[in-house]
């Protein structure tokens, strides 16, 4: 069903098809050399634009993992876009060189152009402030894997909802589940854009706007943290005010519930205390594993092999 499509945004694809990529993943999760030669003599080109270090190193590792092979540049200097090169041009021309190309591009709506002009399946691995759908699936798998389902869950998102990509495309893609529960916690200059709150009220979905963590902590399933910027903030008195509420400690962490899920797409810097990752609901290095397995699944779907 997947074969040859490509991957732009985390609705490109349907639930029926996500969960054919989840189901792959789990037996790879479970059996993982079953399926080290399913990509003998394939070639993943990663292409990125801009500097990436957990998502290019885990595409690199999806397709080493299944026997293929790897090529392609970690910045837009070691290419020939120094040069001048079109973007068009030069997925017309790595293509030729590879079976899947999976790119990261600081423009928004890069990846939709090169769907355009690939002859081979492509993954966005980042377009700018716009998608990061191996993020998403990521993501998925984690909460999947963390809770057993993707009904009846109370998800709390915090931190940056304003500019934080993976956050907008979490949201999205659980809304197509059933009885689901949205709490933003974010300052207010941060809050989840009105075209978010729209699709949600279209659905029917609950949700509700918090400053401050503690608020909700108790109810939550999930907690999925970003990073809150100084520079996001309009002046220093506000960002003071509000900053220690966006840092999780074990003291927050003993109003919430035993079987709480806590996610974050990283980097971390402060909003996730060192002390947390011991409690055994911290779940955001178990992500960086199941980011490799949901790109293995997605690779070996996307080439029908």
């Amino acid at each position: 069903m997947l074969k040859n499509k490509s991957l732009v945004e985390p609705m490109d694809f349907t639930t029926e098809e996500l969960e054919e990529i989840f189901a792959l993943a789990e037996k790879m999760i479970d059996q993982p050399g079953e399926y080290s030669h399913k990509c003998d003599g394939k070639i993943l080109a990663t292409l990125f634009f801009e500097p990436s270090t957990r998502t290019r190193l885990s595409f690199e590792s999806a397709m080493l993992r299944l026997g293929g092979q790897v090529l392609g540049f970690s910045e837009a200097a070691s290419s020939s876009a120094a040069k001048g090169e079109s973007l068009a041009d030069t997925i017309k021309t790595v293509s030729e060189y590879s079976d899947i190309i999976a790119m990261r591009h600081p423009k928004e709506g890069s990846a939709a152009l090169a769907t355009q002009h690939t002859k081979v399946p492509f993954i966005n691995a980042g377009d700018g402030g716009h998608q990061h759908p191996t993020q998403t699936l990521t993501d998925l798998l984690t909460i999947r894997k963390i809770k057993g389902c993707f009904n009846n869950l109370v998800i709390g998102v915090c931190g940056d909802l304003k500019f934080g990509r993976t956050t907008h495309s979490l949201v999205k893609a659980m809304s197509r589940y059933k009885d689901i529960t949205f709490y933003f916690i974010s300052p207010e200059e941060l809050q989840v854009p009105e075209y978010i709150r729209y699709g949600l009220k279209e659905k029917g979905i609950p949700y509700k706007e918090v400053e401050r963590l503690e608020e909700v902590i108790d109810q939550l399933d999930v907690l999925y943290m970003t990073r809150v910027q100084k520079e996001r903030f309009f002046n220093e008195e506000d960002y003071v005010r509000l900053k220690d509420s966006y840092i999780l400690d074990l003291e927050k962490l003993e109003r919430a519930k035993k079987d709480l899920s806590i996610m974050h797409p990283l980097p971390r810097v402060n909003e996730i205390a060192v002390e947390v990752d011991a409690d055994p609901r911290a779940n955001y290095f178990d992500q960086v594993r199941y980011g490799v397995y949901a790109r293995m699944a997605l690779i070996v779907k996307l080439l029908g092999v």
